[in-house]
């Protein structure tokens, strides 16, 4: 729930804006990523690792980017509150679930310190910084 009354009230307006910009910069690592070190995407492919790099796109441009910050507030007040803890546990899933499979294919990749391990590691603490922002923006209140 947005807080209402106090005197130095931060709006949620920054943050939004940050969490736009911050998403499109995890797009952007991401294609970076998938297809200049992970060899390109493919639907239908005899090198197998182009069909699972479309994986990685679809969670992060579905769930967590399309869906994050959730739709238009019911209109309905007494399920208001519910429907926003229940978005932000949605949401949270989504990005734990995408910081997972970051990390899973940090490790099964065997990275190390490579360039490739930077973009893996800053596409993952963009993801986090992306859903810091929008649990802001959804707990701030509004500077309408």
């Amino acid at each position: 729930m947005a807080i209402t009354s106090s005197k130095y009230a931060v709006t949620a307006r920054p943050v939004s804006i940050l969490a736009q910009l911050l998403g499109m910069v995890v797009i952007i690592l991401v294609l970076v990523w998938v297809l200049h070190f992970e060899g390109g995407l493919a639907f239908k492919s005899e090198n197998k690792k182009k069909i699972l790099n479309l994986h990685a796109v679809f969670m992060i441009l579905g769930p967590v980017l399309a869906a994050g910050e959730g739709a238009e507030k019911s209109s309905k007040s007494t399920l208001l509150p519910w429907h926003i803890y229940a978005g932000m546990v949605i949401f949270v899933l989504a990005v734990c679930s995408t910081e997972i499979g970051l990390a899973q294919a940090f490790i099964s990749l065997g990275l190390g310190r490579t360039q490739e391990a930077l973009i893996v590691n800053f596409t993952g603490l963009f993801v986090f910084l992306f859903a810091a922002s929008v649990g802001l923006t959804v707990f701030l209140p509004r500077g309408d």
